[in-house]
């Protein structure tokens, strides 16, 4: 992820005042992207700061926070979804790790790269 954010430009605009919450994908879950999708959006950086954003919420929202939210807009523009029934999964994530607080915000861990339409 910090090597994506770097690639996209985006590691100052996240080190802002905030809040934000972050949807932070494993390394792993970048590693399952198909082949050579990655590296197209390292090379990419418009496309790859469109999914980072996707991936950040403007507020700080904590794992209980989230109790009767059923989407959350990103930084992208579009929305997320967040269900609770299971876990906490946001669209076809699931959250790993939950409320790691920062200086400005909250990031939760997910095993997978959530994708914008």
């Amino acid at each position: 992820m910090a090597t994506a954010l770097q690639a996209a430009d985006l590691v100052s605009a996240l080190q802002g005042p905030g809040p934000f919450t972050v949807f932070a994908p494993t390394d792993s879950a970048f590693a399952t992207l198909p082949a050579g999708t990655l590296d197209a959006l390292l090379q990419d950086p418009q496309a790859l700061a469109d999914i980072l954003l996707y991936h950040v919420v403007d507020g700080q929202f904590f794992a209980g926070d989230l109790i009767g939210v059923t989407a959350a807009t990103t930084l992208q523009g579009q929305a997320v979804s967040v269900d609770l029934r299971s876990g906490v999964r946001i669209d076809d994530a699931s959250v790993i790790t939950a409320d790691i607080l920062t200086r400005n915000g909250v990031i939760h861990v997910i095993d997978r790269v959530l994708l914008p339409n």
